[in-house]
Order: C-alpha cells, then sequence, then structure tokens
C-alpha cells in the first residue's frame, strides 16, 4: 500500500504512478466502523471489475481539530483511532493507496468546484463512492449533485452509500464513541465488527510501576484525545501471543501528572518490550482514575485492581 502524504505530494505521486486511474472514497473513517466497511468493500469492488485501483482519502487532522486549534470552536470529539490504524487497517484490508488530505487554512478555502478539479481529477479518479451525508469545499457547499453533474460531465461514475444500519440504529463514529466513553465495549464491538483496541509504542516512563512491584507498559498516545479514561480490564498483544492485564488511561493524579498516558500491567510477563509495538483489547472498565492520600494507597488498590480484572478476563 502506498502512502501520499499530503497534497504537496500529489504531483510527485503522478509521476510515480503516471497512468493510474482509481476507485476511490473520501471521509475521516474514525474506527472505520461497519458502514466504513460497506463503503471500502464497494469501492474495491467496482476497482476489481473496472481495472482500476483502490483508494481512500482521509483528512488530517479532522475538521472539528483544525477548528480547535484555530480557537473557533470549544472541544473536538475524540478519536477512535489515530491515522497510523487507519491505514494500517486499509492496508490489511487490500486497498492500494491512502492519501491523507491536510486540512489546513488553505484547504478549509477551497471551493467544491477546485477541489473537483485540484484534488479528484489530478488523482484521476474514475469511480467514486461516499456515504449519504458527504459535504466538501469550503462552508461544506459541495454535495452529492454537485457531485453527479461533475462526474457525468468527466465520465466518473458516483454513487453514495445508504445509511447502514445495526437493530435499527444509524451506525456511526459519533455513537461508538460514546459506547466505549461509557464502557459499553460490547455494543462497540457490534458497530465495529471488532473489539475496540489501541495499538501504540512502548516508550520509557518514570519506572513508578517497577519500584512499587507493578510494572508497567506505557504506550505513547497522540496529542488527539481518546474515547477511554480510567482503569480497565484488557487483553494484550505482543506479538502473536495474547495476555491477560489491566490498564489505566489518564494523567496520574497521585504522582503529580498532567498528561494523559496509556499503562499497562501485563499478568505475569516479564520480558523487555521497549520500542515494540503492542495493542491493547478494551474489556470491562473497572473505575474512573482518582487521586490517592499516597502512594501506599494507590498501591492497595491497584492489589484490587488486578484482582478485579483477573475475575473478569477468568468469566
Amino acid at each position: 500500500m502506498y502512502l501520499i502524504r499530503g497534497q504537496s505530494n500529489l504531483e510527485l505521486f503522478k509521476k510515480k504512478f503516471p497512468s493510474t486511474f482509481v476507485s476511490a472514497t473520501i471521509g475521516n473513517f474514525d474506527g472505520i466502523h461497519l458502514g466504513h466497511q460497506s463503503i471500502i468493500e464497494q469501492v474495491k469492488r467496482r476497482a476489481k471489475e473496472n481495472n482500476l485501483l483502490s483508494l481512500v482519502f482521509i483528512t488530517e487532522p479532522h475538521a472539528e481539530e483544525y477548528f480547535l486549534r484555530a480557537g473557533t470552536v470549544s472541544s473536538a470529539p475524540p478519536r477512535i483511532m489515530p491515522w497510523r490504524a487507519k491505514f494500517e487497517h486499509f492496508k490489511l484490508n487490500g486497498i492500494d493507496f491512502c492519501m491523507l488530505l491536510k486540512f489546513d487554512r488553505k484547504f478549509k478555502s477551497m471551493s467544491p468546484n477546485n477541489f473537483l478539479s485540484h484534488i479528484l481529477e489530478k488523482m484521476q479518479v474514475k469511480s467514486l463512492i461516499v456515504g449519504d451525508d458527504f459535504k466538501f469545499g469550503k462552508n461544506r457547499a459541495g454535495n452529492f449533485e454537485m457531485l453527479k453533474e461533475w462526474g457525468k460531465a468527466k465520465d466518473v461514475y458516483i454513487s453514495n452509500i445508504e445509511t447502514f444500519s445495526v437493530d435499527g440504529e444509524r451506525v456511526s463514529s459519533t455513537m461508538i464513541r460514546n459506547a466505549i466513553s461509557e464502557g459499553n465495549f460490547n455494543l462497540a464491538k457490534k458497530l465495529l465488527g471488532r473489539a475496540y483496541a489501541f495499538s501504540g509504542k512502548v516508550v520509557y516512563g518514570n519506572q513508578l510501576g517497577r519500584k512499587i512491584g507493578v510494572p508497567t507498559a506505557n504506550i505513547w498516545v497522540p496529542n488527539q484525545k481518546l474515547p477511554i479514561s480510567g482503569v480497565y480490564a484488557v487483553k494484550c498483544f505482543v506479538g502473536n501471543q495474547c495476555h491477560g492485564g489491566i490498564a489505566n488511561m489518564g494523567i496520574r493524579p497521585t504522582v503529580g501528572g498532567d498528561r494523559p498516558i496509556l499503562e499497562v500491567h501485563i499478568f505475569n510477563f516479564q520480558k523487555d518490550i521497549y520500542g515494540q509495538r503492542i495493542t491493547v483489547q478494551f474489556q470491562e472498565k473497572i473505575r474512573e482514575e482518582k487521586k490517592f492520600e499516597d502512594i501506599d494507597k494507590l498501591k492497595s488498590q491497584i492489589f484490587t485492581d488486578i484482582k478485579t480484572a483477573k475475575n473478569i478476563l477468568d468469566a
């Protein structure tokens, strides 16, 4: 799979793949839930049937995150998955190209017509499948009718996918974020088509867990918010092996932390895994993070949490 990092690399892509015509889709694809998967499968089917290659456009950062940085909105929703996880998912599912559309001032101000000519035409899109709520261009002025008119003029197949529902409810990233935030991992799994998990590289921490007899793997997390907070029973995948564990996602107020960190204590595990990527699959929420009076009380609670997690995982 080939990654195109931003519009500035579009010309380089065209030089490298001058005769490439693609079947494409575009969106945030946060979580890559069942509705997203339906779109992706149709993109791949169109590519196969029409001798095209498959392409997914994703915006980075999300629009809400851009406006938050610009100070024009109060908050951005947590991310179900960072862009790297999306890329890996597309790669595993046979997508040929992924393009990160850099959401910046220039992209925000791009008219719908310029988006069509400067992005879709330059990428030689011959088939485009979008969700039923897709909008594009400055002030989200571009709509599906405009896409259809453009497609008719340029001989590009245009289609939109109707709402994907489970048990009569529209599947959406918002619904999944809420489910994860509330600790409803069964619902999240149902809507995602897989268990909710986070993958990241193990980095060095302050070694506090090791000092109190509960060594932890600190996992690097992006600057964007995640929809998890608190203490969880988890399954940890290290290489091809699965281990039980307990995870804390938070700032660690008892030890004066100020930045969210994902810490995982893997049961009966002694290997050095610094620098490795591991996957943490969330099973059940145990409690919210809290500040304790001292380290001894924190340590006592951690051992209670470990016992609770083991009971959950053995159930």
